[in-house]
C-alpha cells in the first residue's frame, strides 16, 4: 500500500480512519484545545483563587480550618486525574473521557453557582457561627466544590496529552513543533489565570460572588463549544493495551522470580522481538539503559515466558519518574501557598489603590503576567541561545529545567520569609496587632515573591508537564502525566497536614500558633522558613537523583513498508 500523506504514527479519526497529516493535527488542531485551556483555567482560578476568602468571610470559618478545606480541595482536583487517566488509557480513550468528565465540571460549576446565587442555598452564617438548619446548605457547597473536582480528574490529564498526540513524533518538523508544544499550551492556561485572578476575584469582593462564579460558568460552556467544533481536525492514537499498568506489575513480579539467574554478559541475549512487530501493533521500540539492572532478569532469554527488553524498560521509566516525582512535592507545597496564607497575609496589608481597594488574591496575577512575560523569552530566545551551545533541541534537559526552577524557589522561600519578617516589624512599630488592624505596609511588598514564583513556575510547571509526558511509556502517556498533577494534588494535602500540625504543635505550652486566626499576633515567619530549610533539602536530594537519571531512548525511524503496515493497521477500526 502507498503512504498518501498519511501520519507515520498511524493516528486515525474519531471513527479509527487513518487520518491525513496535512488536514488534521499540529497547531491548526491545537488551537481549539488551547482555546479550552484558557476558559476551563478561567473557571478553576476563579474559584480557588479565592476561595479562602469566600470560606472566612461568608462562612466565618477560622484561618487554619479554611486553609485546610481549601487545600483538600485543590489536592482533590490535582489528584483525581489518576482516575482519569487511567480510564482514558486503559478503557474509554481520552476523548470521551474528556466528553464526559467535561460534563461532569460544568454540572459542578452550575452547582456550586447556584449555591452562592439563590437564597435558599446560600448559607448566612454570622460571628462564626451557622445555624444548624444552614448545615445542609453549606454541605451543598461543598459537594459542588467536589463535584467539580470529579470533573476536572478527567479533563486535565486527557486534554494536555490529547494536544501532545497532534504531533506526530515520526515527522521530523512536526517533533520540533511539538517541543513548543507545552510552552504555548501553559500560556493560554496563564491567560485564563490571569482573567480569573485580576477581574473575577475583583467582581466577587465589590460586585458579588454569584456573578463572580456565573461568568467562569458561561465561560467553561462557551470553552467546550470550541473543542467540539475542532472536532474534525483532531488526530485520536490507537490504543493497543487495555492494561498497561498492568504490565508494569508483571514485570516486577517476573524480575522478582528470576531473582535466582544470572544476567548475560552480552545484553543482546536479552529477549526481544522485531522492529517491524512494533511498528504494526503501533508501539515504540525503547532500547535498553543501565538503570535497574535487576529489572532485566524479566527478559532473559532462557526464562519462561519472557518480557521483551521494552516492556522492561517501560518499568524502568515509571520507576525513575516515580523519584523525580517524590522530589516535586515540597515545591508544590509551596504553591499552595499563593492561594492560602499568601492571601490571608495580603488581607493584614495596605490594599488600597487610590480609591480602591485590591482584593489580596489579585496579586497572584502577578505570578501570571511574569510566567506570559516568561514563557515567549524563553521559547524563542533562551531555548535558541542554549540550544547553539548544547546541540539539545530542547535547549537544556528535562531535568535542567527543573533543577532551575527549584533553585528559584528557594529564593522565592527566602523572599517571603524575610518580607514576613518586615511585617513582623512594622506590626512592632504600630502596634497594629490586633485580628483586624491593617498594617501601615504596602501589599506590594510581597510583589517580589509573586514574581520570582511566576518565573520559577516557567521552568516547574511547563517542565514537569513535558517531562513526564515526554518520558512516559507511549501507552501510559494520560497516566503519566498524572504523575504532575498528582504531585500538585499530593503537595496540598502535604500543606493542609503541616498547616495542622504546626497549628497544634507550636500552640503547646500555651504559646502563640505560628498560623493563628489572627496572623498580626502569630509567627508565619517560622513558618515560611521551615518551609525554606525543606526547599533547600529537597534541592539536594534532587541534584542527588538528577545525576543518575536514564533518559528514555526510543527508536523511531521506520521504513516505508512498516509506516505502510501501521496505516493497514489503523484502517481496521481499532479502538481509540
Amino acid at each position: 500500500m502507498e503512504n498518501k500523506g498519511y501520519t507515520q504514527d498511524g493516528s486515525v479519526d474519531l471513527h479509527g480512519r487513518p487520518v491525513l497529516a496535512s488536514r488534521t493535527g499540529r497547531w491548526r488542531a491545537c488551537f481549539f484545545l488551547v482555546g479550552y485551556e484558557a476558559f476551563e483555567r478561567m473557571a478553576f482560578y476563579g474559584v480557588a483563587s479565592n476561595l479562602v476568602v469566600y470560606l472566612t468571610t461568608q462562612l466565618h470559618e477560622d484561618t487554619v480550618s479554611s486553609v485546610r478545606n481549601v487545600n483538600n480541595w485543590s489536592g482533590s482536583v490535582w489528584i483525581t486525574p489518576i482516575l482519569g487517566a487511567y480510564l482514558a488509557d486503559s478503557y474509554l480513550g481520552r476523548f470521551w473521557t474528556f466528553t464526559v468528565s467535561s460534563l461532569i465540571y460544568v454540572m459542578g460549576m452550575v452547582l456550586l453557582t447556584m449555591a452562592v446565587s439563590i437564597k435558599s442555598l446560600r448559607p448566612t452564617c454570622t460571628d462564626g457561627l451557622c445555624e444548624n438548619a444552614q448545615r445542609s446548605q453549606i454541605a451543598f457547597f461543598y459537594t459542588a466544590l467536589y463535584i467539580m473536582a470529579v470533573g476536572s480528574g478527567g479533563t486535565k490529564p486527557n486534554i494536555s496529552t490529547f494536544g501532545a498526540d497532534q504531533f506526530d513524533d515520526f515527522d521530523p518538523n512536526e517533533k520540533r513543533l511539538k517541543a513548543s508544544f507545552f510552552n504555548w499550551w501553559m500560556f493560554g492556561s496563564f491567560l485564563g489565570a490571569l482573567i480569573a485572578t485580576i477581574g473575577l476575584v475583583y467582581i466577587q469582593e465589590n460586585v458579588g460572588w454569584a456573578l463572580g462564579y456565573g461568568i467562569p460558568t458561561v465561560g467553561l460552556l462557551v470553552s467546550l463549544v470550541i473543542f467540539y467544533v475542532g472536532t474534525p481536525n483532531y488526530r485520536h492514537k490507537v490504543r493497543n493495551s487495555k492494561s498497561p499498568g498492568k504490565e508494569i506489575v508483571r514485570v516486577l513480579i517476573a524480575a522478582f522470580g528470576n531473582r535466582g539467574l544470572k544476567l548475560p554478559d552480552d545484553l543482546e541475549e536479552l529477549y526481544e522481538v522485531e522492529d517491524e512487530q512494533y511498528v504494526i501493533s503501533g508501539k515504540r521500540k525503547l532500547h535498553h539503559t543501565p538503570a535497574f539492572r535487576f529489572l532485566d532478569k524479566a527478559a532473559i532469554g532462557q526464562a519462561p515466558n519472557p518480557f521483551t527488553v521494552t516492556q522492561v524498560e517501560e518499568t524502568k521509566l515509571v520507576i525513575s519518574m516515580f523519584l523525580v516525582w517524590l522530589t516535586i512535592l515540597i515545591p508544590t507545597t509551596i504553591w499552595a501557598q499563593v492561594n492560602t496564607l499568601f492571601v490571608k497575609q495580603g488581607t493584614t496589608l495596605d490594599r488600597s489603590l487610590g480609591s480602591l481597594q485590591m482584593p489580596a488574591a489579585s496579586l497572584s496575577s502577578f505570578i501570571t503576567f511574569s510566567m506570559l512575560i516568561s514563557v515567549p523569552l524563553y521559547d524563542r530566545y533562551f531555548v535558541s541561545f542554549m540550544r547553539r551551545r548544547t546541540g539539545n533541541a530542547r535547549g537544556i534537559t528535562l531535568l535542567q529545567r527543573l533543577g532551575i526552577g527549584f533553585v528559584l524557589q528557594v529564593l522565592v522561600t527566602g523572599v517571603a520569609y524575610f518580607v514576613e519578617l518586615k511585617r513582623m516589624q512594622v506590626i512592632k512599630q504600630n502596634n497594629t496587632d490586633g485580628p483586624k488592624d491593617i498594617v501601615p505596609m504596602t501589599i506590594f511588598w510581597l510583589l517580589p515573591q509573586y514574581i520570582l514564583l511566576g518565573i520559577a513556575d516557567v521552568f516547574i510547571a511547563i517542565g514537569m508537564l513535558e517531562f513526564f509526558y515526554d518520558q512516559s511509556p507511549e501507552e501510559m502517556r494520560s497516566l503519566g502525566t498524572t504523575f504532575f498533577t498528582s504531585g500538585i494534588g499530593v503537595g496540598n494535602f502535604m500543606n493542609s497536614f503541616l498547616v495542622t500540625v504546626v497549628d497544634k504543635l507550636s500552640k503547646r505550652g500555651g504559646r502563640k500558633s505560628w498560623i493563628g486566626n489572627n496572623l498580626n499576633d502569630s509567627h508565619l515567619d517560622y513558618y515560611y522558613g521551615f518551609i525554606m530549610v525543606m526547599s533547600v533539602l529537597n534541592l539536594a536530594a534532587f541534584f542527588w537523583m538528577a545525576r543518575g537519571y536514564n533518559y528514555k531512548k526510543e527508536a523511531l525511524k521506520a521504513s516505508a513498508e512498516m509506516e505502510d503496515r501501521a496505516i493497514d493497521s489503523a484502517s481496521l477500526g481499532l479502538q481509540v
